[in-house]
């Protein structure tokens, strides 16, 4: 690095993500601690394996952690960044919990690895209710990287990088400074591009559509239920006509909810605010034939399995505990429904899902039409903006 003086990182939550990152970061110099609830099981050296499509390791990066720890204050102790890497639905828990421990007096940034869920929301919250006026936000739009973990503790998984990189930061101002000294660090390149919203993160999505979009195509086909395990479809690679149309339906209904923020606010900078589609095209060109084939033809996602569980009668079902609810029906469809209702705009598709969902999960989530707004999953709370006092206005910036 440049800059001679080691840089201090917290890595909060052990996704994939957390795998990739520690390996990256250390060999760029940083002194990297981790936040985990379990530290038993990670190593000091963590490696990271560059898989082709095939599953050969190209290329192999060990990196190395200074402190292994699940106390927030002595892992948050002078760091200069922190970056989560964990499900969007423990954002607020998290936060909660480290904001505490975090230094007042000293400029730090705070980012995550995957800005979808209204990140920006619960930071500005946080930041606020304990006067962390030195705290710097950001978020990444998609993760960078396709990434696995091979061993839980030891061992990540990268299969390819993003050419290029939407990043939204809080204050603009520092956008330079966190890209040279840290951002480029973990992305393949320096096309690291600024969205001056973090609203465009929140309505341009993947994940957050393709999941519950799946697993209802998946439930309408025979119920969610499988005599043997072998029966069930591969959540990728089997992917169908019914899943592909429903996602294209969830996708016009939040067309028009950022379609309608683009007309009632012309002079506001929503160039990364894209539709699935273009989204994908952005990220992975060249341009989509098909989006059943993207998943069916996909050599990285070809081996992921559909989350269940086994029933007491010895079938199979969806995983009703799965984060692909919490996070992407509390923190994604539940926030587009909430939009929606705030400019009185009719979203049928995503209303389907949220009545199945609430079902499914035998919650009160839509009442008399409209979304429950104190509905809870597993005390996670829904995501939508009057939870950190926003108003619809604020909610646009």
């Amino acid at each position: 690095m440049a800059n001679k003086i080691k840089r201090k990182v917290a890595i909060i939550g052990g996704g994939s993500s957390a795998h990739v990152v520690i390996p990256l970061l250390s060999a760029e110099g940083f002194e990297v601690n981790l936040l985990t609830s379990r530290p038993q099981i990670w190593k000091k050296k963590i490696e990271l394996e560059y898989q082709s499509e095939t599953g050969k390791a190209e290329k192999v990066i060990e990196g190395s952690l200074n402190l292994i720890s699940d106390d927030p204050k002595k892992v948050l102790a002078d760091v200069d960044f922190v970056l989560l890497c964990m499900p969007v639905s423990q954002y607020k828990a998290s936060l909660e919990k480290l904001a505490p421990h975090l230094d007042r007096k000293k400029k730090i940034y705070l980012g995550t690895i995957y800005g979808q869920g209204g990140f920006n929301w619960i930071a500005d919250d946080i930041k606020k209710k304990n006067s962390l006026d030195n705290l710097v936000t950001f978020a990444f739009g998609l993760i960078p990287w396709v990434c696995r973990t091979k061993e839980y503790g030891k061992t990540g998984i990268i299969y390819g990088s993003k050419n290029k990189n939407i990043v939204a930061v809080s204050p603009l101002s520092e956008f330079e400074e966190l890209k040279t000294t840290f951002l480029k660090c973990i992305c393949s390149n320096d096309n690291i591009l600024l969205s001056t919203n973090f609203l465009s993160l929140t309505l341009s999505l993947t994940n957050q559509i393709i999941h519950p979009s799946r697993m209802y195509g998946l439930y309408l086909k025979n119920k969610g239920n499988w005599k043997t395990k072998e029966e069930i479809p591969l959540f990728y690679k089997d992917f169908d006509d019914v899943s592909a149309d429903i996602l294209k339906k969830v996708d016009a209904d939040y067309s028009k909810i950022r379609d309608k923020i683009k007309k009632e606010n012309p002079n506001s900078d929503f160039e990364y605010m894209m539709d699935y589609v273009s989204l994908e095209e952005f990220y992975f060109p060249p341009k989509i034939k098909s989006i059943k084939t993207l998943f069916t033809n996909s050599k990285t996602l070809s081996l992921i399995k559909t989350p269940v569980v086994r029933t007491k009668d010895q079938k199979w079902e969806l995983n009703r505990g799965h984060r692909f609810f919490a996070d992407d029906i509390f923190y994604g469809l539940c926030i587009a429904k909430w939009f929606s209702e705030e400019f009185d705009i009719e979203v049928p598709m995503i209303d389907e899902i949220l009545n199945w969902a609430q079902n499914l999960l035998k919650i009160n989530l839509i009442v008399a039409g409209k979304l429950n707004r104190k509905c809870t999953l597993n005390n996670i709370c829904i995501g939508t903006p009057e939870k950190y006092n926003i108003s619809l206005n604020d909610s646009l910036l």
